[in-house]
């Protein structure tokens, strides 16, 4: 089996009701943005989260950026921190980019982006599965099912590459150690899961991690605040990002932050839907 290169590629073979899904939505959302604008004025922070920037997604990418770039300064995690945590004033409209899952795409398709435009991102790794040797069977099975909807193989970055990266802006933070939906685990689990990726990321690339996204991440559906908060704190994480859409403000709850979930080649009328007024 040939690891996926292209978006067109990885989404082959969808049913025709997904299709007629992802249809009707780009329809709905595109009337919906036409009502929606960037001049009002607002002190706010948008996460735009990707997963992926395919070899046929990158020039799209590369347009969202210096689109949102007309309405906002972007800015790294560790300054959104500030800003949300009422350290540093809140003045203008903000995004902070950031990916999930640590795909290898990201070395070679979305770097290539962001570093020229000046614009930090922050990757949040799930440890198992960074550094993989497809030639290995049991490394190549993990990659197998590591989209049980989509048997598509997708290939992860290495430590090497992770490294590379720090020196173009780009942060790590983590993703739990296993990819785990935090909501089936146990305490203690759920204490290993943030304890030993937080450890693995710090020792591979000597830099604090500081950062946690949560798997799938909806609030109260794959975690619970309440239970995820005491845990990430006493662990010395200072964030916790979670798939909720919306915008976050001064004095945000750092351990819910909301995120919006979007996909490389979106056309520009999307965007403006999610982050316009």
């Amino acid at each position: 089996m040939e690891f996926v290169k292209t978006y067109t590629d990885f989404i082959y073979g969808q049913s025709p009701k997904s299709k007629l899904r992802s249809y009707m939505r780009d329809l709905y959302l595109l009337a919906k943005s036409q009502t929606m604008t960037f001049d009002k004025p607002g002190n706010w922070i948008s996460f735009p989260c990707y997963h992926h920037v395919f070899d046929d997604e990158k020039s799209g990418f590369e347009k969202q950026l210096r689109y949102l770039k007309n309405f906002g300064d972007f800015i790294s995690i560790t300054d959104a921190v500030f800003l949300l945590s009422g350290v540093n004033k809140m003045n203008g409209k903000y995004f902070c980019v950031s990916f999930d899952d640590g795909y290898q795409c990201l070395y070679d398709n979305m770097m290539p982006v962001t570093a020229p435009l000046d614009i930090p991102v922050i990757i949040y790794l799930p440890t198992d599965f960074i550094g993989l040797k497809p030639e290995k069977e049991a490394d190549f099975n993990m990659i197998k099912n590591n989209l049980p909807q989509n048997p598509k193989l997708l290939s992860f970055l290495d430590w090497q590459e992770c490294n590379k990266m720090t020196s173009h802006k780009i942060s790590f933070g983590s993703h739990t150690k296993s990819h785990a939906n935090l909501s089936g685990l146990d305490e203690k689990k759920l204490h290993e899961e943030l304890l030993l990726s937080k450890k693995i990321i710090e020792e591979k690339l000597q830099r604090d991690c500081l950062d946690f996204a949560c798997p799938w991440g909806i609030i109260n559906r794959d975690f619970n605040p309440d239970i995820t908060t005491p845990v990430a704190k006493e662990l010395g994480y200072r964030s916790f990002a979670s798939a909720n859409r919306g915008r976050n403000f001064s004095e945000s709850d750092l351990f819910q932050i909301k995120r919006d979930h979007l996909l490389a080649n979106w056309p520009n009328a999307q965007l403006k839907y999610f982050f316009g007024n």
